[in-house]
């Protein structure tokens, strides 16, 4: 599958912009990582985009993504990218194995912690928000609540870096696709 039928798949699933946002942000951390690691971008962008497609008729466990899943299937989505998504949600059974599956896991949350933190700046921009304010906020249980501080630090432990260094990280890959984010800012 390519990244541009990816994108058809959430387009006809997702309606929510702000969820579509979310597999976006993701998808920058992701492909950022494939990157660094040598993998293929392209595939683990796929992967990123398609996590959550079914997050809108599936919302809750373990419907999403199981039942998400088998629609992939029937699309012929590859198996491994089909694995990595379930991977990504620990109630689903399926064990976290290849660098790709750790790096969804690693990204998922923090990717939408990140734009929480934008969102609360002055200019409501990626570009304010550094690895020392997002650590502060991770301690304030009632900033972005639903978020799991637990999966974001077992993320980046699943990738072997501190948790710092993840953090930068993915602000600096979701910087690259600011507007597209729609974290480029009020300032003109």
């Amino acid at each position: 599958m390519t990244r541009d039928e990816a994108w058809q798949v959430v387009c006809e699933f997702v309606k929510n912009e702000g969820l579509r946002r979310h597999m976006l942000g993701v998808e920058a951390c992701m492909v950022a990582y494939a990157q660094r690691l040598g993998e293929d971008p392209t595939r683990w962008a796929v992967t990123a985009l398609l996590h959550d497609f079914d997050w809108e008729i599936h919302p809750s466990a373990p419907d999403h993504p199981a039942k998400g899943e088998a629609i992939l299937a029937e699309r012929m989505v590859d198996e491994e990218i089909r694995r990595a998504i379930l991977s990504h949600a620990d109630y689903s059974g399926v064990p976290r194995k290849t660098l790709m599956e750790h790096a969804l896991f690693a990204c998922d949350e923090l990717s939408g912690f990140l734009t929480a933190c934008a969102y609360v700046k002055p200019g409501r921009s990626i570009a304010e928000v550094d690895a020392a304010s997002v650590k502060r906020k991770l301690k304030d249980k009632g900033f972005a609540r639903t978020v799991s501080r637990d999966d974001i630090a077992n993320g980046a432990a699943e990738l072997n870096l501190p948790l710092e260094e993840h953090i930068s990280f993915c602000i600096e890959a979701m910087k690259s696709r600011a507007p597209e984010l729609g974290l480029a800012g009020t300032a003109a």
